[in-house]
């Protein structure tokens, strides 16, 4: 996937080289008062440390190849006839984007306020798995096995408690909304999503 490896050497590259993270990174106030705009998309590609950028890919290739295989090779029907190679191009660039509000909203008029990663993008496409493949088994923490629409139900819960609770440094509030925009963007590319996410979850529970 070619997403991998430009955010795995584009994030490399950063680490050492604080003036192209500077150069990178989502600066709602450089955004706002001198139309940087670029950098709504920019920050997607580096990250704050090794272990972060380690995460994003991790879970960017455990479910992003599959998420990509089934929009190129099913015969889904969208909302909006697409391209099944544009489905995934546009899940993530949205996703990326679609994280990007809350900051913009809360903190363009704040000149030290400033995020990166690909969390927001990467959050779409798991809940986007999650919905095409509600009943499939995922660790929580590595750990604890449980189906996925339970584990998609705790994300929400999870991000939404903790961006209220905010002081922890990471922008919860960027993974909720790429999760509600990888949310959106599968029922927009799938009209039977919804029906069959509820019959297998049903059936997870022999109803």
């Amino acid at each position: 996937m070619l997403i991998l490896a430009i955010t795995a050497l584009t994030s490399w590259q950063a680490f050492n080289r604080p003036a192209l993270i500077d150069q990178f990174i989502l600066h709602p106030y450089r955004v706002k008062h001198e139309n940087q705009w670029y950098r709504l998309i920019s920050h997607a590609f580096i990250h704050a440390n090794f272990t972060h950028l380690a995460l994003n890919l991790f879970v960017l290739w455990q479910f992003g190849l599959v998420v990509q295989n089934y929009f190129m090779y099913t015969d889904a029907e969208p909302l909006i006839p697409l391209p099944g190679s544009y489905n995934f191009f546009m899940l993530y660039t949205g996703g990326i984007l679609f994280a990007a509000i809350p900051a913009m909203i809360k903190h363009a008029e704040n000149p030290s306020y400033r995020s990166l990663g690909a969390s927001g993008a990467v959050s779409a496409v798991l809940i986007c798995y999650i919905l095409l493949f509600p009943t499939a088994k995922l660790l929580l923490f590595f750990v604890i096995p449980m189906p996925a629409f339970l584990a998609g139900a705790l994300f929400f819960l999870y991000e939404h408690q903790m961006g209220k609770r905010g002081g922890t440094g990471i922008a919860h509030d960027a993974h909720l909304w790429g999760g509600i925009y990888g949310l959106l963007f599968t029922f927009a590319s799938d009209k039977q999503v919804g029906h069959r996410f509820l019959q297998e979850t049903m059936n997870y529970f022999n109803f």
